[in-house]
């Protein structure tokens, strides 16, 4: 459908929520028109603002078919406390947060109109990651330490490859006629982020198994933390030339799951729980790339495996070291080659700035790699063995 001056309308762009200062900054002939006495208008005014509230729930709760889903999160939390049985609960809980992840993707497109894109996709990413922070901090006070650096390995990797995939297969296929385009700069601002986050990652694994610390099983926590401090830094710093400078950038602790489903925890681990987690980032940025606003959706995906590399995992090796857990960078030699190699490939794809269904197949045929090899891999390091 075409609008009066001939440029393609969306569905989306109509679900703007009303605003009261549309009513009360409207001309006077206006409220005239409406009533002739002043307490008449007043009792308009009132009667408006009622309207407006009303109307703006039921965009917000019931404009979208997925909001069916919702009532499958307190299902999940009943039939935990009825049955217990995880792999139940684990996928009732990812149908009910799929609603509540689309509508934060459409809130988050709200504040772009008046924050800009950047602000925006920075919220989006923000927002998206408490889930992982929470996950991570609740892990980390029970001491599955090793739960919280596979859980945020898995962001970043779903991040990287399945989301921003997905955004470019999307955006692809409506925008088939033409080429997207998004901002190179920030492209390669995030992507020398990730490399430096990598570089973090790297270096304690790399000394742990060459065996050259001065004080085995010491140097590695010590060089860990020293070098989480060093990219909280670097992340405030990013944030700082971003907002500042370059505002045009963008437009139970136990795997219980592993059990009844028979599939390994670092498969859960690394694949499955970051889907939940993610699932915010994945509906927003599906859904503005098919708006061809494709600097949100990368702000969103790579804007959230940058935070998450930047500031979630170097935050929660501080937090360790607070609670007096021995938290570290060393992600073990398999996990850290996995991010490493997921960086290059996701750098490579950027470094045009264009996107097409093409790149998004790739990245989303990269992700199926990156889960089977997951799926047999073991880790000798989990605290609970994957069942055969």
């Amino acid at each position: 459908m075409n609008s009066s001056n001939g440029r393609p309308t969306n569905k989306f762009e109509d679900q703007v929520p009303f605003s009261p200062e549309i009513a009360y900054h409207q001309p006077e002939s206006t409220m005239a028109a409406r009533g002739s006495h002043p307490g008449e208008s007043l009792t308009v005014c009132s009667e408006t603002l009622g309207g407006i509230i009303y109307r703006s729930i039921r965009l917000v709760v019931f404009s979208n078919r997925l909001n069916l889903l919702m009532p499958f999160g307190p299902l999940a939390i009943l039939v935990q406390k009825l049955t217990g049985h995880h792999g139940w609960v684990f996928g009732l809980s990812l149908l009910g947060i799929m609603p509540l992840a689309e509508r934060l993707g459409y809130a988050t497109e709200q504040l772009a109109f008046y924050t800009g894109d950047t602000v925006g996709g920075l919220l989006n990413a923000t927002f998206g990651n408490a889930t992982e922070l929470i996950i991570s901090l609740y892990a980390l006070k029970s001491g599955l330490t090793r739960v919280v650096q596979l859980s945020l390995l898995g962001s970043i990797l779903s991040n990287m490859l399945l989301v921003l995939g997905c955004a470019f297969l999307s955006g692809g296929i409506v925008f088939s006629k033409k080429e997207q385009v998004f901002n190179k700069a920030a492209a390669t601002v995030n992507s020398g982020l990730l490399l430096m986050a990598v570089m973090g990652l790297l270096f304690p694994a790399v000394l742990h198994y060459t065996r050259t610390e001065v004080h085995f099983g010491k140097s590695e926590l010590a060089l860990s933390r020293f070098s989480s401090c060093v990219m909280l830094v670097a992340y405030a710093a990013y944030l700082f030339f971003q907002l500042r400078n370059q505002s045009g950038l963008y437009i139970s602790a136990n795997e219980g799951a592993s059990n009844s489903w028979n599939i390994p925890v670092t498969f859960i681990s690394v694949i499955l729980l970051p889907l939940v987690g993610n699932a915010a980032e994945h509906a927003s940025a599906i859904m503005f790339a098919m708006k061809d606003k494709l600097d949100i959706s990368l702000g969103v995906a790579i804007g959230s495996s940058t935070q998450i590399s930047m500031f979630v995992i170097p935050f929660c090796v501080v937090m360790g070291w607070i609670m007096g857990q021995p938290l570290d960078l060393n992600f073990q030699l398999f996990e850290t080659a996995a991010l490493f190699l997921t960086v290059i490939v996701v750098a490579f794809m950027l470094q045009e700035g264009t996107a097409n269904y093409f790149k998004g197949v790739m990245l989303v045929l990269c992700y199926l790699i990156v889960a089977a090899s997951f799926y047999v891999h073991v880790d000798s390091n989990s605290e609970d063995q994957p069942v055969p």
